[in-house]
């Protein structure tokens, strides 16, 4: 039986920056691009989030909610700096931790002996210790897997624990609502909707052959998940399943030729990063692909299988094939690679980064 806990961040930037300048506090404030750039939100304070701000929201769309708002720029430095810090406090407690970005991680604490082994009582030192150094708040879930342990440290958000005994699961998770399912998100919970189907216990009915039938591939988690069950090891090495860069532009890009004249640029970005990887650490290429975004908010991706390099042509062809299907304004591009899993990894590709 695992002990998990899940350490989310309450509001990470903006409450470094509140932190940091004390006169912000009680004020909405959120970190993100400038609207004239067309910015768009990192994340907000709850006196933000009570106009309905909310991260991605676009800066310009937030000010207009929000007149008063304090709208302050991204410190990645920093926040990357206090994130370090941070997990220098969970490895106080164990070694058996999986980042997920820099303000959240799951820590394994089945065999930690701190606090006489106690999972509750680590989280709530790790709490402690976060605010006695940090003066920062953190959200915690403790339970018998991730599933449960991510679901439970949003329970009592902000600056809150819950604790999910392995006794309480059955009950707890019959209750629970389908939203807060790993992987449903808003259209998935209207067709579930539509079938009736509100709590983990309406799942819980459902044969598996039907969640199948209904849900695709899908249903096999479906099917676990709604009882409570997740196998998952907390993971130190988090293998890397895609790689990507996209630029928001502050004029739309009206034309194809238009888009066809950043593509270069994005490309060039992108090779820096994926040469700066280490080779002996990333799988191989699965599939090259072309994000959009419209000015109206809608996108689309289009992929296609790697071939064995990452040319210029590639992804203009990409580009151009679903541009011609959707010619409409375009606010956003980017383009990246999805890595094969473990499993389609056999060995070991030399890239090719020729434009």
């Amino acid at each position: 039986m695992r002990k998990i806990i899940h350490i989310d961040m309450d509001c990470f930037y903006a409450a470094i920056e509140v932190r940091d300048q004390p006169s912000l506090r009680g004020r909405p404030v959120a970190v993100g691009g400038r609207p004239e750039q067309r910015g768009v939100l990192c994340t907000c304070n709850y006196e933000a989030r009570r106009y309905g701000l909310h991260s991605a929201m676009p800066s310009a769309l937030a000010l207009r909610r929000c007149p008063g708002l304090v709208l302050l720029p991204v410190r990645m430095e920093k926040y990357k700096q206090v994130s370090r810090q941070i997990q220098a406090i969970f490895r106080q407690f164990t070694d058996i931790i999986e980042p997920l970005s820099l303000d959240e991680a799951y820590l394994d604490v089945s065999h930690s002996r701190h606090c006489q082994g106690s999972a509750t009582r680590i989280a709530q030192l790790i709490r402690q210790r976060i605010f006695e150094q940090q003066r920062l708040t953190a959200s915690a879930g403790v339970a018998p897997n991730k599933f449960l342990a991510k679901v439970a440290s949003d329970w009592r958000k902000p600056n809150g624990l819950f604790v999910i005994t392995p006794a309480e699961v059955t009950d707890f998770v019959r209750r629970l609502p389908v939203e807060k399912v790993f992987g449903v998100g808003k259209v998935t919970a209207r067709r579930m909707a539509e079938l009736g189907i509100a709590t983990c216990g309406d799942l819980q009915a459902w044969p598996l052959e039907a969640l199948r039938q209904h849900f695709g591939s899908f249903g096999d988690n479906l099917y676990r998940l709604c009882r409570g069950q997740d196998d998952r090891p907390v993971q130190t090495q988090r293998l890397r399943k895609s790689l990507s860069v996209e630029e928001t532009y502050s004029q739309d890009l009206t034309t194809l030729a238009d888009c066809r004249k950043h593509l270069p640029v994005l490309l060039a970005e992108f090779q820096r990063r994926l040469a700066r990887l280490d080779p002996r650490r990333e799988r191989p290429i699965k599939s090259l692909f072309v994000k959009i975004k419209f000015s109206d908010f809608s996108q689309t991706t289009i992929q296609s299988p790697y071939r064995g390099s990452l040319t210029l042509a590639h992804f203009l062809l990409l580009l151009e094939r679903r541009y011609r299907e959707h010619p409409r304004p375009v606010r956003l591009l980017g383009l990246g690679v999805h890595f094969q899993s473990p499993q389609q990894a056999q060995a070991p590709r030399q890239l090719s980064l020729a434009l």
